[in-house]
């Protein structure tokens, strides 16, 4: 090309070879996308070559964008761990904690307040007296629940859920190990409040903590080591242990929970091995046939009252 520098020579800038973000600053380096001028401290480096930061700005997805791509990925490494549901649980127990403590420390226990269970959150509505609502849903969330006063209680319980959740959870599969799971919260939550019948004062006692349905996952485990023909005396004696200082006058436990969630985890349990041997269909049945006998009884409140 005539006028072209040779080999060897100085070009000369023109009037057009400066940074478009810093016009004193002159360059030949051309953004790859859009074609502006860009300064050495204006390039970014890419795959196709150097880039503006407008055009990389434009490129980036949105931050609404990048927390759904966040929340996908995270729920599929949930999905790929081979014990999903028991790790599921015991994050939800720990960010519930949390929560908890926080309100606790501006002394309102809002959050423990808001989940707790008492048997008083069952009575009929044109029943039930002035300031509170018919909440039954608290039997469920009670479990995700624990006592901010005492550390113990939730890291002895999520000690348990590790140690034996994840075992149970392999044999079973994470649909009908968390079904067991919710089903012995609701069963330790449905002593709570039928025991109200030989105690009305126990109305009005709200209670706390996965120990429930704890104790499910420890009466299931025990229902199948024995039926593997496995000893189960150490474990026995840590489930008679736990429960018995649940009878400690002054412990301030739920013994009515520990129990409730022992009998229906063991009892499922036990359903669910008599039906190993048949149809998917014939075992979800059967879960589903004790969801309904519990949910029916958590009613008996509608036909007469503790008092």
């Amino acid at each position: 090309m005539a006028g072209a520098p040779s080999f060897g020579e100085r070009a000369a800038y023109g009037p057009n070879d400066v940074c478009y973000r810093h016009p004193s600053v002159h360059s030949f380096a051309l953004c790859q996308r859009c074609g502006r001028t860009i300064c050495g401290e204006c390039q970014v480096v890419s795959a196709v070559g150097v880039l503006c930061p407008d055009c990389v700005r434009q490129m980036q997805p949105s931050g609404s964008t990048r927390a759904k791509r966040s929340t996908k990925v995270l729920g599929r490494r949930i999905a790929a761990l081979d014990t999903p549901v028991t790790y599921a649980i015991m994050a939800l127990c720990v960010v519930v904690y949390l929560a908890q403590l926080a309100t606790h420390y501006f002394g309102n226990d809002e959050v423990t307040r808001a989940l707790w269970y008492a048997p008083l959150y069952s009575v009929p509505p044109s029943m039930l007296p002035a300031g509170l609502d018919f909440e039954p849903w608290r039997m469920v969330t009670s479990m995700f629940t624990h006592s901010t006063g005492f550390v113990f209680h939730i890291l002895f319980n999520m000690y348990a859920l590790w140690l034996f959740g994840r075992n149970l959870e392999g044999m079973l599969g994470k649909w009908r190990f968390a079904a067991l799971y919710l089903l012995s919260g609701l069963g330790g939550s449905l002593v709570v409040m039928l025991w109200s019948y030989a105690d009305p004062n126990a109305l009005m006692t709200p209670t706390v903590g996965a120990s429930g349905a704890i104790f499910g996952v420890l009466g299931a485990t025990l229902v199948a080591a024995r039926a593997a023909r496995v000893n189960v005396t150490s474990l026995l004696v840590l489930v008679a242990i736990n429960f018995g200082i649940g009878l400690i006058p002054g412990a301030n436990v739920s013994w009515q929970a520990h129990l409730g969630g022992l009998i229906v985890g063991a009892g499922t349990m036990w359903a669910l091995l008599q039906l190993r041997r048949s149809s998917p269909a014939k075992r979800t049945l059967a879960l589903s046939g004790i969801a309904g006998v519990l949910v029916l009884a958590s009613f008996a409140f509608f036909f007469a009252l503790p008092v």
